[in-house]
C-alpha cells in the first residue's frame, strides 16, 4: 500500500514569519514560494528534505473558508496532513473503500478522513 511519506503539510498563521523561523532555527530554507494557490485557498512554500524529492509544505490560508483556514481556526497551527506515496492511486483508493475506510475525494485528490487514522488526515499521492 503506502511506500513512503511523500510530504507533510503544516498549516501556519503567517507564512513569512514561519519561513524565517524555519531558516533561522531549523536551518531549513524554502526552495519554492511563497506562492498563492487560489484554487486550494492557500499561500504556500516548499521546504525540501534532502535530495529525495520529499518536502514540508508550509501553508497559510488565503481566507477563513478554505480547508487550511477552517483547520487553523479549529485546531491552530500544526500538521495539516501527511501525504503517502502509492503505486496506483485508483487501486489504493478502491482498497481503502473496500476496507470500509472513509475516503474523501476532491477532484483528482484522495484523502483519508482523520477519524479513520487517530486524528491524522492522510493524502494518497501516486508516485511510480
Amino acid at each position: 500500500m503506502a511506500k513512503w511519506i511523500d510530504h507533510i503539510v503544516v498549516r501556519v498563521k503567517d507564512l513569512d514569519a514561519s519561513l524565517r523561523n524555519y531558516a533561522q532555527k531549523l536551518g531549513m530554507k524554502a526552495s519554492k514560494g511563497p506562492d498563492d494557490v487560489p484554487h486550494l485557498g492557500m499561500r504556500r512554500a516548499i521546504v525540501p528534505l534532502g535530495d529525495s524529492g520529499r518536502f514540508i509544505e508550509l501553508a497559510e490560508p488565503l481566507g477563513e473558508d478554505s480547508a487550511i483556514g477552517k483547520s487553523l481556526e479549529k485546531l491552530g497551527e500544526g500538521v495539516h496532513l501527511v501525504a503517502l506515496a502509492v503505486d496506483d492511486l485508483a487501486e489504493a483508493t478502491a482498497e481503502m473503500k473496500s476496507n470500509g475506510t472513509r475516503v474523501i475525494e476532491v477532484g483528482s485528490q484522495v484523502f483519508i478522513h482523520p477519524r479513520e487514522a487517530n486524528g491524522v488526515m492522510y493524502q494518497l499521492i501516486e508516485r511510480k
